[in-house]
C-alpha cells in the first residue's frame, strides 16, 4: 500500500510551467514525484510523509484563465446584464415592461462564491492489477467513474469495479471526477501496487467547483397591497456549462441552475418576469446544495419581504394573499403555527421565508435577539411537504443538516480571490456555524403533495433570507448582500 497526495496550481485551469522537487525527495517516506496535469502526486509510505513532501516542492505556476479579483469578478457579474448575456426567461407573465416604470421600487442583492467544505477533504483509492481497475471512493457519480476509468487505463467496463464508501460530506463536490482521475493516474504508474490519494484541507479549499457568485436585480410595482408586478433578473456563470463540461460533455441550450428556485414559484403576480443572464465563465463552478436555489431564494424572498414591509402588510399574510398553492399555503401556515408567529419577545424577532425547490415546499422561520455580544440566533422552525414521508427521522435529520449548511454561508462563508488565487485556506478562515451558535432547530413534516418527493436539498434555500429578514425585523437593518457577518456582529 502506498499514500499520496497532490499539488495543482492554485489558479484552477493554470499550467504548471515547472518545479523543484529536490527538497521534497530529501524527506523519510517520500519515493515517488509523478507529474499531473497542472501539478505532482507525492507517493510516499504514509500520507504524513506525502503532504510533507509536497510543501516542500517550490513550483512555477501560470496565470489563471479567468479575473484575478474579486471585484473583477464582481464587474464582470454587473456587465453581464445585457440582451446577448440574456440565457432564459422561464417565466414572462403579463406585460411587466408596460407597467414597471424608473420610478419604482428596484433593488440589488449578491451572493459570493461558496466552497463545498466537506469535513473530510478529496480521497479515493485505487488499484491496477492484472488488467483490472478497482476504485474505491465516497462519491456521487458512481456510472462516471466507470467512464472515467475507461478512458485513462483504457480497460472495458467489466474489468473495472467501482466500490462507493461512505463519502464524509458531499453536497455536489463529490460528483467531480478531478480526483478520480489524479488517482487512476497514480495508480498506473503504480500498476499492482494500492494507492490512497488524500488532498490536504488546503488543496481541497482552493480546487472547488464553487457555488457561483451571483447577482440579482428585482423591480416591482405595488397597488396597495397587491403585488402588480414583479421583474427578477439574475445573473451568475453557468454551473451546467462548468461542471458538465469538466466531464466531458456539452448540454446546448439555457442553463436551468441559473433561474432554479425563482422562476418556479408558486407566487402569482398579474405581470410576473423571470430572467437569466449567464455571465462568462470564471473561476470553475458546480452543484452546491440546492444549486441555483440556493441563491435565487435569497434574492427572491428578501425582495418579497422588503415589499411586504412597504405595502405595511405582515410577511406572512403577504405571501398568503399571493400564493395559491394550496401545499406551499400549508408549509407557511404550519411554520407560522410552530413558531408562535405574530408573538412577540423583548429584543427579540423572527423572520420568515419560503421556498420551492425540487418540487419541495419549504416555509422557516429563524428567531434571533440582540446581546451585549451580537445578535444570537434563538430558534428556527422549519416545514416541509415531501408528498409521503417514508422515513421521518431521516426528513428531520436532513432539513436540520440542510439549515445548518445553509446558515453556515448566509452568516461568514464568503471564498474571495487575489492573483487569481483562493484566499481562504481552512476552517481558521471559512468558518462553519458552531455548536454554541446552533439554535434549537424543530420540524414538521407534511404530505399534501400528490407524490414523493427528495429532501436532501431543500432545506437550504429558505434559511438565508429567513435570517435575514429575522435581522430586519430586530433592528431594521436591510441586509441584500452575503455574508451577513461582514456588516452584524453575531454572538
Amino acid at each position: 500500500m502506498r499514500f499520496a497526495t497532490v499539488r495543482t496550481n492554485p489558479r484552477q485551469g493554470g499550467a504548471m510551467n515547472g518545479y523543484d522537487d529536490s527538497a521534497a525527495k530529501a524527506i523519510l517516506g517520500v519515493e515517488r514525484i509523478l507529474p499531473l496535469e497542472n501539478g505532482v502526486a507525492v507517493v510516499a509510505t504514509n500520507t504524513w510523509a506525502a503532504m510533507q513532501g509536497a510543501q516542500a516542492i517550490t513550483f512555477d505556476w501560470a496565470a489563471a484563465p479567468y479575473p484575478a479579483t474579486s471585484a473583477e469578478i464582481t464587474d464582470t457579474l454587473r456587465a453581464s446584464f445585457t440582451d446577448d448575456r440574456k440565457d432564459s426567461t422561464n417565466r414572462n407573465d403579463g406585460d411587466v415592461d408596460a407597467v414597471l416604470t424608473a420610478e419604482d421600487w428596484q433593488a440589488e442583492y449578491s451572493v459570493p462564491y461558496q466552497a463545498h467544505a466537506t469535513m473530510e477533504p478529496m480521497s479515493s483509492a485505487a488499484l491496477l492489477k492484472d488488467g483490472r481497475l478497482t476504485v474505491w471512493s465516497g462519491n456521487q457519480l458512481p456510472t462516471q467513474i466507470v467512464v472515467v476509468a475507461q478512458e485513462l487505463p483504457s480497460l472495458p467496463a467489466e474489468s473495472i469495479t467501482v466500490e462507493t464508501t461512505l463519502m464524509g460530506g458531499g453536497f455536489g463536490r463529490r460528483a467531480e471526477m478531478d480526483i478520480i482521475r489524479q488517482t487512476i493516474t497514480v495508480a498506473q504508474a503504480l500498476e499492482g501496487t494500492p494507492v490512497l490519494v488524500t488532498w490536504s484541507r488546503e488543496e481541497d479549499m482552493t480546487h472547488d467547483g464553487y457555488r457561483p457568485a451571483a447577482i440579482a436585480r428585482v423591480r416591482a410595482k405595488l397597488d396597495g397591497a397587491t403585488l402588480t408586478a414583479f421583474d427578477f433578473a439574475t445573473c451568475s456563470s453557468s454551473v451546467v456549462e462548468s461542471q458538465v463540461g469538466r466531464l466531458g460533455y456539452s448540454v446546448p441550450g439555457p442553463d436551468g441552475a441559473i433561474v432554479q428556485g425563482a422562476w418556479e414559484q408558486p407566487y402569482r403576480f398579474a405581470n410576473h418576469r423571470v430572467t437569466g443572464y449567464r455571465a462568462p465563465a470564471m473561476v470553475p463552478v458546480g452543484s452546491w446544495r440546492s444549486v441555483g436555489a440556493s441563491q435565487n431564494a435569497f434574492f427572491h424572498e428578501t425582495a418579497i419581504d422588503e415589499l411586504a414591509h412597504a405595502a405595511g402588510v405582515d410577511p406572512l399574510d403577504f405571501r398568503l394573499a399571493h400564493i395559491d398553492h394550496d401545499p406551499s399555503r400549508k408549509v407557511l401556515q404550519a411554520v407560522a403555527e410552530m413558531s408562535g408567529w405574530g408573538t412577540s419577545i423583548p429584543n427579540r424577532a423572527k423572520g420568515i421565508a419560503f421556498c420551492m425547490s425540487f418540487g419541495v415546499p419549504v416555509a422557516e422561520v429563524v428567531e434571533v435577539e440582540t446581546t451585549p455580544k451580537g445578535l444570537r440566533l434563538t430558534n428556527i422552525w422549519a416545514a416541509a411537504d415531501v408528498g409521503i414521508a417514508l422515513d421521518p427521522g431521516n426528513i428531520d435529520a436532513q432539513l436540520q443538516g440542510a439549515i445548518v449548511y445553509g446558515l453556515s454561508a448566509a452568516i461568514r462563508g464568503e471564498i474571495t480571490l487575489a492573483d487569481g488565487m483562493v484566499e481562504q485556506q481552512n476552517f481558521w478562515d471559512y468558518e462553519p456555524l458552531r455548536l454554541s451558535e446552533c439554535p434549537p432547530i424543530t420540524t414538521r413534516i407534511l404530505e399534501n403533495l400528490p407524490h414523493i418527493r427528495g429532501i436532501g436539498e431543500p432545506g437550504t434555500p429558505p434559511i438565508a433570507p429567513a435570517l435575514g429578514n429575522a435581522i430586519f425585523a430586530l433592528t431594521g437593518q436591510r441586509l441584500r448582500d452575503l455574508p451577513f457577518g461582514k456588516a452584524v456582529g453575531f454572538a
